[in-house]
């Protein structure tokens, strides 16, 4: 009984980055690889669609706010302007809803010009991604076969 020492180097060759790596798994035939492939870019495209749908989501909520303001605008102006009409009655406040009706337009502008603002391009990941695949397709297709 001549046990080996612990520290006796191993025979089998080191295992590679892939192998270390427990999510990656070489796929077994090219069935597999497009499977693998399409399911890839169907979660890319996924998680692509939820970020432009946050950045819709934010347009039409400064475009609701726009809205409010438009509306809450005319609505102090025709108060104002109608009691300014009454003044002559004594009553004091149209001049208070006329100037609050014209921070509700200024705050319209505002907003409106921050939902102009361009939003950042859509998909940008996704379309890099196939044209990685378009251009290892070319590649594949210019290599010899044996």
């Amino acid at each position: 009984m001549n046990p080996e020492p612990e520290s006796a180097p191993s025979r089998e060759p080191a295992p590679s980055k892939e192998a270390a790596d427990p999510q990656f798994r070489a796929p077994r035939d090219w069935r597999e690889a497009v499977t693998t492939l399409i399911s890839t870019r169907a979660a890319l495209i996924q998680w692509e669609s939820r970020e432009a749908l946050s950045h819709v989501a934010r347009k039409g909520i400064f475009l609701g706010a726009v809205a409010a303001c438009a509306f809450f605008a005319w609505a102090l102006i025709l108060a104002g302007s109608i009691a300014w009409i009454s003044s002559a009655v004594g009553v004091a406040w149209p001049a208070f809803a006329l100037l609050a009706g014209f921070l509700h337009v200024l705050a319209a502008v505002i907003l409106l010009g921050k939902a102009r603002k361009p939003s950042p391009p859509a998909f940008t990941v996704t379309r890099a991604e196939f044209q990685k695949d378009r251009e290892w397709i070319e590649n594949f297709q210019k290599t010899p076969k044996s």
